[in-house]
Formats: C-alpha cells, structure tokens, sequence
C-alpha cells in the first residue's frame, strides 16, 4: 500500500495538472511544456533524472528510466499524456481547469484522461525514492504531448527519434482500464485492456461535372457521394472475434452462469443481450465500424458543385486491416476515392502472462468483491506508436468508482472528475503491481 504523501500527492499533483490548460484542438494548437516541466520537477525532486524532448517548440515529452535491480530483465514502459480535449467552461458545472476538490471529487478536463494517471505514476516513483524501493526491471516513464491528436509531436516523435531511450522495454501499461464498472445487479468489473482497434479516419471525394442547378445533371458530385456515405452507414460488418474480444466475452458469460457460443454471429448478439450492461465493454469491438461524421459540398444553393467531400470516422479490428480496406473500395463504388486522413494500427495483447495476471492480482487484493476481466478498447491510444518499437501494451489505470459514476462517460464530456478515494486506489494498486512486475 502506498503511504499517506503518496496518497495526498497523488490528488495534489492530479489538481495542479489540470490546472495547466493543455488543450489540443489539433493542427498544432497545443503547448503541453508548462505541464512537463512540473512533471520533470516532481521527478527531479525524487533524484530521478528527467529528459524534456521537443519535435516542435512547446510540444514538449518527459522520458526517464529508473534502474531495476536485475539488469538481465526487460524493461517496463509506463506511459501517459499531457494534453487533453477541449472544454466549454460555460458547460461546466465546475471551471474545467480549476483543478477544484469539492466534495471529495478533483474536478476537471484531464481528470479521467489523463492527468490523474499522470499523477499516479509521480506519486508512486517519487514513494520508492523515499523509501529506497528498486524496481525489478527497469521502468521508462513518458509524459507524452500530442496523444488527442495525431501524437506526431508525442509518442509518434518519441518511437521514431528517440527509440534508445526504450531500450529494453517489452511491455507497456497506459491508459485505459482497471477502472470499476457497476453492471446494475451488484456486481463490480474490472476491465484491463489488452489490445485496441485500428483507427481509419477517411476522407472521401466524389467528382462531377459542375453546373446551374436549374439543369439536369447526371454527373452530380453531391449525388455520387451521398450514394457513398448510405451505403456505408448502412454496412452491416460481419462478426470478427480477436482473441481479446474472445477472451473477454468467455469470461463474461461465466461471470454471468451463461454458455457462450462465439462462432455464430446470431449467438453473439444474443450473448450481448443477456450480459444486460456490461454489453458495453465488448458490443463496440465484436465488428468493424465505419461511421460518417462530416460532409463539405458547394458554395451556393443554385450551383452544382464539381467535387463533393465527406469524412468517415473508421475503426477495425487487429487482423481485419485488409478486409477493411477492401470494404471501403466496395462501397464506396467507382465514382468515389477515398484515402486515410489519419491511420493506426490495432493491437493485440495476450491475457495469459505473468504481467496481466500481476494486474489482475494488485486489483483483486484492493478490490477483493471485483471481477477481472480482458477487454479491447474501442479507440486508441499512445500504444500504437510505442508498438512500432515492439512493445506489447496494456491499459491499466486503476480507478475504484462508485455506483452511478459513468467513467466511459467522462472521457471528452462535461463536467469531467475523479473521487479522490479513486486516485488513492489508483495509487495503491499501482504501487503493489509495480513492486511485482
């Protein structure tokens, strides 16, 4: 268990995070250095000796390593983001960069993701340096910039410029996961993340002829495009079980007495009805998705436009990057091209290693009445450009949440928070896992 200036660090230094105002609204308009200089004075502090890197002034990542005391293990990546999403204070119940603890709750963008993780991982590294802890492996820890948007300045910078400073790291932990899931009947699950889908963002294009609007037109850009973007959300993807999603459905359907069948789309479906709530923590990741977001078309209402312009916010699954493709070409027919605007690979984590099931053990000593189970993330995270480097990640941010709070809710929404009795497990499981990995 971590001791009592851990436990009031952790909430101090969550706070003074999402004090500084890192909003990202993509294109560069973002400076997270504010934000790593306190985490690399927090560090120093602890005689851990931090490296600020920067691809862009400003932009700017924290990586140091602390020694383990076998230096013939592999290396352990902890990781974490600076910067967050935008927020509307006239939204907010509470200023989203007051930092506030009211009520026993930190409130602000970046609560949930991700500065209090942030803050965990300072609190635990600067505990051990006071009471003299060594790690068994060595860990790296990244504060990264850039992560809510294409983490060209972040994580992406780091893997390509900097791949020496994770010399060693096999495996990684980040957000997001053994956080509590209520499921309405009593039961609490814990949800460790083992793998993520792909992210496909799509810019689709249909060209035509332009002209009056008064005129006949059968090479109408509009019409061709809006073909295109039905036709895609009306796709109905087939059934894809990654091992993850097995995994996670498989122990599920025991937790809830069911008899799973994962071979019959048909099965599955009816399998995601009867787990009730915790149907959300696998129903977005049993398929591909592909959904429409934005459309761009014409500068006056009697004028035919000559191209027509839409976006598609894509995700599919590890092993389904080329069927994905395929489908794209298929629906969005001859008259349309499309390319990625933005394009990641998916992950996949085994769940039967000594790591994940030191994670499920640290959980299960704090949270003895909670039910571990796998799970694949809908989205993505830095993870994906650390696996350029090989490194296998987990997302694993622990977080004991009462009844009615909406953790999955919170991430980009308003009134953003965390109960400080959340980061105080948070740290405490974060501690015990670390001291076994």
């Amino acid at each position: 268990m971590a001791d009592a200036q851990a436990r009031d660090e952790v909430v101090r230094f969550t706070s003074d995070l999402i004090r500084i105002d890192t909003t990202n609204r993509g294109g560069g308009d973002c400076r997270e250095r504010p934000a790593a200089e306190y985490a690399a004075a927090r560090l120093a502090d602890a005689g851990i000796e931090p490296a600020l890197l920067e691809r862009t002034p400003g932009r700017t990542n924290v990586v140091a390593r602390i020694p383990g005391t076998d230096p013939s293990a592999d290396a352990l990546l902890l990781h974490g983001h600076l910067d967050v999403v935008p927020a509307e204070a006239a939204d907010w119940t509470v200023h989203p960069f007051s930092g506030e603890i009211r009520d026993g709750v930190v409130w602000g963008r970046g609560a949930v993701d991700m500065k209090n993780m942030d803050a965990m991982i300072l609190a635990v590294v600067r505990a051990w340096a006071r009471q003299g802890v060594r790690p068994r492996r060595d860990l790296v820890l990244a504060f990264t910039a850039d992560e809510e948007a294409s983490a060209e300045d972040g994580a992406g910078f780091l893997a390509d410029r900097h791949a020496a400073l994770f010399e060693g790291c096999t495996e990684a932990v980040g957000e997001s996961g053994a956080f509590t899931f209520h499921d309405g009947a009593g039961r609490e699950i814990y949800p460790i993340a083992a793998g993520e889908r792909g992210t496909g963002w799509l810019r689709l294009t249909a060209r035509g002829r332009a002209g009056h609007g008064s005129k006949v037109n059968r090479d109408n850009a509009v019409t061709r495009l809006a073909a295109a973007v039905a036709r895609i959300g009306e796709h109905e993807w087939p059934l894809r079980l990654t091992p993850t999603v097995r995994a996670a459905l498989t122990e599920l359907a025991a937790l809830y007495g069911i008899e799973p069948v994962l071979d019959d789309p048909d099965a599955v479906d009816t399998l995601l009805k009867k787990l009730g709530p915790a149907a959300s923590l696998v129903e977005a990741t049993v398929r591909n998705s592909a959904n429409p977001t934005m459309l761009e078309a014409g500068y006056k209402l009697n004028v035919i436009p000559g191209e027509a312009v839409a976006h598609v916010d894509g995700r599919y699954l590890w092993g389904t990057e080329d069927e994905f493709r395929a489908t794209l070409d298929e629906l969005t027919g001859p008259d349309v091209n499309w390319e990625f605007r933005h394009h990641s690979v998916a992950l996949q984590a085994p769940v039967d290693t000594p790591l994940y099931a030191r994670m499920r053990a640290a959980v299960e000593e704090f949270a003895p009445e909670g039910h571990v189970v796998p799970y694949c993330m809908s989205g993505g995270t830095d993870a994906k450009q650390f696996s350029r480097l090989g490194i296998t990640a987990y997302g694993f941010a622990p977080l004991k949440l009462p009844e009615g709070f909406d953790y999955q809710a919170l991430f980009h929404g308003v009134d953003e928070r965390v109960p400080v009795e959340a980061l105080h497990f948070g740290v405490d499981v974060l501690d015990r896992f670390l001291r076994t990995a």
